[in-house]
């Protein structure tokens, strides 16, 4: 498995601390989002990762050198315009198609934002992706949300809704829908990023509905029993630096 963790946001929700540096590079108690988020891919025995960079690009950059890579290959896709998470996997997505084309392989590809923490089974994750041969397996949860993903009983994607009262958007019809929030975490084929048709500026949850609508398999991941938090605001670090403390985190 390889790893693109998603980094090139403006952070603007974490202001003042991203006024001089890249949210990557913003610490939870002494260590950088950016440390922890690869920590978790290293533990999952994968090596090769592609970070996105956008804002203060070559901070991160230099951070990366300064600590060896943290021992892993590492490649830097820079945006000098934010692409959005769709954009931005499609960009990158040459480094991940020129082994998968040499090998004839579909080696999957987890994507992780950088700005999440969690303790979701990534290997299960990752066993359940391979047995349901999904083009993409998203990590998803039942907690409150003003945008959910619509799965059916199947845990198969069909729809969206964008807070508690507005009316649905459904690409596949279903009986019965039940409403997740997303974590920010998927793994991902190689054969999804030939599917990414859309162009520029794009999120991919709006290319997950449009090939669930065309019946490809998006399978949503039950992530409910895990810790979780995004770390979007200055007091979710301090939340989350708590949480390291008590070790509610197992591993992070």
């Amino acid at each position: 498995m390889k790893a693109m963790i998603f980094a090139a946001g403006l952070g603007t929700r974490l202001r003042p601390l991203t006024d001089d540096r890249p949210k990557a590079l913003v610490e939870i108690e002494g260590r950088t989002l950016l440390e922890i988020a690869l920590a978790r891919v290293r533990d999952l025995g994968i090596r090769e990762v592609v970070i996105n960079a956008h804002h203060f690009a070559d901070k991160l950059v230099e951070y990366l050198a300064a600590h060896d890579n943290f021992g892993l290959r590492i490649d830097v896709s820079r945006e000098e315009v934010l692409l959005d998470t769709g954009g931005g996997l499609k960009k990158a997505a040459h480094f991940f198609l020129a082994d998968a084309r040499a090998t004839k392989g579909d080696e999957p590809i987890l994507v992780h934002n950088v700005d999440v923490l969690s303790t979701i089974d990534l290997t299960r994750m990752a066993e359940e992706h391979a047995a349901n041969r999904a083009l993409a397996t998203l990590a998803v949860q039942d907690r409150k949300t003003s945008r959910y993903l619509l799965f059916d009983e199947n845990m198969r994607l069909c729809g969206r809704r964008i807070g508690d009262d507005s009316t649905a958007e459904i690409v596949r019809r279903s009986d019965r829908v039940i409403p997740l929030a997303f974590s920010g975490i998927h793994i991902v084929s190689p054969r999804l990023l030939t599917k990414l048709t859309e162009e520029g500026v794009f999120s991919i949850i709006a290319s997950y509905l449009r090939l669930a609508q065309a019946e490809e398999t998006i399978a949503g991941f039950r992530a409910d029993g895990y810790y979780w938090r995004d770390l979007g605001r200055p007091n979710d670090l301090k939340q989350a630096a708590k949480d390291m403390k008590e070790q509610r985190p197992a591993r992070a």
